[in-house]
């Protein structure tokens, strides 16, 4: 089977680095590249980041481009709270020994999607931004396919109402899913299911390299969920969700919806209003969205396929 070609559109992050190593250990996909936005942390850590994780996978031949370094409109917020100072705090990983390409992300997307006739998978896990300004200065471009990690249907996780990647820019997201093409949003009503315990963490610690770095990983990254989701037995992988995916569509429930992000700037700012019946627009739905997840699968998955890394 010919794997599909995929572009990681990330902001690393804990989740975001396990996706990248998820990818990577996966036949069924290619990455093609990687390219990076503000989000979980500043784009020059989100990027130092993406190079590192490649480093440690032993892939620099992955490009890496760097892309948005702000939200459209409201001003960067990071999540230092979760991710650290660095974004990937816990392991000690050095700094990369590679550098990004020098062309900015949006444009290589672009090129990307251009050169292979559209047939190209955009996985966005980070702030819309990047993809935002893709159909916003190249209007031509239809990428086959969007899996993306953001929103929710219930609560949010930065506000009460929103979850933090369409929060940290409502109007990029808003501008994505204008487009109508074929997305499928994986948001917190199915990430919040998808959970490593503290037994996969250990069963990933013992398996080289790789293991021990995810696994040191996952020791700081839970240590913010016990304590804000402390009726979660384990830790949302929210981003890995969308690798998941693509690799076994049977794992996650998805169901058409019309989706419109809330770009008012009051207290709902960024959540995804999610209309199961169109009775809001009279319009045919533009979106999946994912409604439950076979979790078991999902963490077996990710712990065999971190552990198989060399």
């Amino acid at each position: 089977m010919t794997p599909t070609p995929i572009i990681l559109d990330c902001d690393p992050g804990h989740d975001d680095a396990i996706a990248l190593l998820l990818a990577l250990a996966s036949p069924e996909l290619e990455l093609v590249g990687v390219t990076t936005v503000s989000g979980n942390q500043t784009l020059d850590k989100t990027t130092a980041n993406a190079l590192r994780v490649l480093e440690l996978a032993g892939r620099t031949d992955v490009p890496v481009h760097a892309g948005a370094d702000r939200p459209f409109i409201r001003a960067r917020d990071v999540a230092a709270h979760v991710h650290g100072e660095s974004g990937l705090d816990g392991p000690d990983l050095p700094p990369p020994s590679t550098r990004a390409q020098d062309q900015h992300a949006v444009d290589y997307l672009a090129e990307q999607i251009r050169a292979r006739d559209g047939k190209i998978t955009l996985v966005p896990t980070g702030p819309l931004t990047n993809i935002g300004l893709l159909f916003a200065t190249h209007p031509d471009v239809r990428p086959e396919r969007i899996v993306l990690m953001g929103g929710a249907a219930g609560e949010g996780n930065r506000t009460p109402a929103a979850e933090f990647n369409i929060w940290a820019d409502p109007e990029a997201a808003q501008r994505v899913f204008a487009e109508e093409l074929d997305t499928t949003m994986i948001g917190l009503d199915v990430t919040h299911r998808a959970l490593i315990t503290d037994a996969h963490t250990e069963a990933m610690r013992g398996a080289g390299r790789v293991g021990k770095a995810v696994a040191e990983l996952m020791d700081f990254y839970a240590r913010f969920h016990k304590v804000r989701y402390p009726e979660l037995d384990g830790s949302p992988m929210h981003d890995p969700v969308c690798i998941a995916h693509l690799i076994d569509p049977q794992l996650v429930e998805v169901r058409d919806a019309y989706i419109e992000v809330d770009c008012s700037g009051g207290p709902s700012w960024g959540r995804t209003n999610v209309d199961w019946r169109s009775r809001e627009h009279f319009a045919a739905p533009n979106a999946k969205v994912g409604l439950d997840i076979d979790g078991d699968a999902f963490a077996r998955m990710v712990v065999e396929r971190i552990s198989s890394l060399p």
